[in-house]
């Protein structure tokens, strides 16, 4: 029988393990026969969302973006959508950002299709354009080497350009890759492990994650990982970029 008590997840001040064996279910209006877990927001101190979506046969994600913009990505199975006019099909691995102000239509899925969601508040900056939207896929060849480290390679997904001010990368760690330096630094991370095992140190602490695992890292939350196992590490993650350091 299984210990209900125990669990890989932790959350601290600035930074959270959430692992899916203590996942509770959410509900979001317009998200219909599907499963919402809410698995970061400002409710525990961060300055994004993040959301993992499971759809049942006949599911549906109808909403409008207001001020805040969403990226959603395809872990699994397949979904029809509708964007500002545009229709495609999505299947694992592919996204599509949805800027402010936009109405979004997901429907016709396959079952136990996962997308994933990052939620930001969107900050103008004066003379750029609020971003369009963006549709892409997760493509290694288009994952350059990472400071010239060939077990470490990351593939923007969003355009390096000053009107965004998210960016939302996937990070593959070859086995044996590991970040060359503890980082610490303004920009809040929320990520999902997409494949692998590593290990993640967190603000001094150490912690097993896998496949299904979620992070949070506050700004100034030191980080440092290396990959595990037999396979390649792989995760995305969001960041906040191109803002100025407010004060408040």
């Amino acid at each position: 029988m299984e210990i209900s008590a125990l669990t890989r997840s932790v959350v601290k001040r600035n930074h959270a393990i959430i692992a899916p064996d203590g996942y509770i279910n959410s509900n979001v209006p317009g998200w219909t026969n599907c499963t919402v877990n809410v698995i970061i927001n400002e409710q525990m101190g961060a300055r994004l969302a993040q959301t993992l979506i499971t759809l049942r046969e006949g599911g549906q994600l109808k909403g409008r973006t207001e001020a805040a913009q969403i990226f959603f990505y395809v872990v699994a199975g397949q979904v029809q959508v509708t964007v500002d006019g545009q229709d495609r099909t999505l299947t694992e691995g592919q996204y599509v950002y949805v800027p402010i102000e936009k109405d979004y239509l997901f429907q016709q899925p396959t079952e136990g299709t996962q997308v994933l969601t990052f939620h930001k508040t969107y900050e103008p900056l004066a003379g750029y354009a609020v971003p369009g939207v963006v549709f892409g896929e997760r493509d290694i060849a288009k994952a350059p080497v990472y400071m010239n480290d060939e077990a470490l390679r990351i593939q923007e997904l969003l355009p390096n350009e000053l009107g965004f001010d998210m960016a939302v990368n996937i990070f593959t760690y070859s086995t044996g890759g590991h970040l060359p330096m503890v980082e610490t630094h303004i920009m809040e991370h929320g990520l999902l492990y997409l494949q692998g095992q590593a290990i993640y140190m967190l603000d001094q602490q150490w912690y097993p994650v896998k496949k299904g695992d979620s992070i949070w890292m506050a700004p100034y939350c030191q980080q440092w990982a290396t990959a595990m196992g037999q396979e390649d590490s792989v995760y995305i993650y969001y960041k906040n970029v191109n803002r100025f350091p407010t004060v408040v």
